[in-house]
This record gives C-alpha cells, sequence and structure tokens, in this order.
C-alpha cells in the first residue's frame, strides 16, 4: 500500500513522529503537502481535506493519513494503525495498547513543549505573550521536563537487562518518537537538557540506537528531512533556556 501523509510543508511538527515510522519501516509514502502544487500538493491539498464537506469523517488538524480508503488523523491514531503494519509493534491487541498509552503520553509531553513559547494562545505571535512564555518556559524546565524524562528513564531501567527499547526486546514506534523527542528537546532547551541528561543515560541511549538505524541515519542525512526552526513546535528562544 501506498501511504499518502497530509501536513504542513515548512515544519517537523506532529507529522514528524509519523514520518520516521514510515521512513524507518522503508515503505513508499508521499508528503503530499511537500509537492508542488501543479502536483496535486501544498496547502490547497490539505484544505480539500479540511474543508471539504463531502469529507464523511473528516481530520481536525494536520496530521493525517490517507490509507486505501481509510483518512486517519491524530498523530498517536495514526501509529497505532501503521504499528502493526509496519512490523513496528506486536500484532496482537493487548500488546498494542502499552506502546499507544506511551505514544499518549508523548503527544502530552509534545504539547507542553508547545506551551512553553505559546501559553496564551496559538493564535497569537510569540512577541505578544514572551512575559508568560517566560513563566511557563520556567515552571516547564523545572518541574515538567525532569518528570517527562524520569518517567521513561524509569520504564527502561525496569526492562531486561541489555536492551535499549521501550517496549524491553521489541523495537517499536515509540522509540523513534522518543528520538524525535530527545532531539527536539536538545534544539530548544539546549542548557537545560545538559543539566538534565547525565542523569538519563538509558534515554540517550535510545535516541542515539534509533539516529544509527540505517534507515533513518539516511533520512536524517536526506532533504526529506527537515532542519528544525522558529515556526514548529520545538524552538529555540534564549530566553527560555534559563
Amino acid at each position: 500500500m501506498r501511504y499518502e501523509l497530509y501536513y504542513w510543508p515548512s515544519i517537523q511538527g506532529r507529522g514528524e513522529f509519523v514520518r520516521l515510522a514510515l521512513e524507518d519501516a522503508g515503505v513508499e509514502y508521499v508528503d503530499v503537502a511537500r509537492l508542488l502544487n501543479r502536483r496535486g500538493g501544498g496547502i490547497p491539498a490539505l484544505m480539500r481535506f479540511l474543508e471539504s464537506r463531502s469529507v464523511g469523517r473528516p481530520p481536525f488538524a494536520p496530521p493525517f493519513l490517507k490509507a486505501g480508503k481509510l483518512l486517519i488523523g491524530q498523530t498517536a491514531n495514526i501509529l497505532l494503525f501503521l504499528g502493526p503494519r509496519l512490523d513496528l509493534v506486536p500484532k496482537n491487541e493487548a500488546s498494542r495498547l502499552w506502546p499507544h498509552q506511551l505514544q499518549l503520553t508523548i503527544a502530552d509531553w509534545l504539547a507542553e513543549v508547545h506551551d512553553t513559547h505559546h501559553p496564551i494562545s496559538g493564535g497569537l505571535y510569540y512577541e505578544q505573550q514572551k512575559p508568560e512564555a517566560k513563566r511557563r518556559a520556567a515552571e516547564f524546565r523545572a518541574e515538567r521536563l525532569p518528570k517527562f524524562l524520569d518517567y521513561f528513564e524509569q520504564i527502561l531501567t525496569r526492562n531486561p537487562k541489555r536492551t535499549c527499547y521501550l517496549l524491553g526486546k521489541a523495537f517499536s514506534y515509540v522509540d523513534l518518537s522518543l528520538f524525535q523527542m530527545i532531539a527536539g528537546l536538545r534544539y530548544a532547551f539546549p542548557r537545560a537538557m545538559a543539566r538534565l541528561e547525565p542523569a538519563h543515560p538509558k534515554l540517550l541511549a535510545v535516541h542515539d540506537h534509533v539516529r544509527a538505524r540505517p534507515r533513518i541515519a539516511a533520512y536524517l542525512s536526506s532533504p526529506r528531512r527537515l532542519p528544525f526552526n522558529q515556526e514548529g513546535i520545538f524552538r529555540h528562544y534564549p530566553e527560555l533556556d534559563g
């Protein structure tokens, strides 16, 4: 099956978690919004689904994935669908619930990262909420960031020895997502991460293992991997890094 991924064309954002799964599996997919408009891509491609009244079950916002006749929205939901098809989770339902739970926790974590620079409204510019962002970021660095890092470090610590996967022996899409979180946090909060990383060696091992996977390494060095920038979820504002 050829998959069609719909997301904003110039940022990694939530769509990157889906891209990483597709890239690691080596399956054919089209990043539709990054195609030229005349080839059916760009922002108009997204709007056709978001604004069309002919779509029976429309997504609320990107990312969403078209797989055959299915149109699937929400990052965690897309990965729940893709996981067994890409051999990135066990195929039995009971075993899929745990990685899904972890992915939903990552979604909460990602939302808190976003809110460090947009604590009042996503409709306002960062400069319009800068004092509030400084306060929110300080609380995130001191309380929330360590809490999330500690949680995932504890999960890895409880796993059998000599494994660096969140599910134990099996590599999964959650490992890919954790890699993306560490990479993004290093970009957005380099000083805070430098202080916290020594206490989380197993998390760093996951990051390094994922980065070294052949297909991921090839993807990261290709133009398909968009750079972090000041329009995405992970943004670097020195004044928010403490």
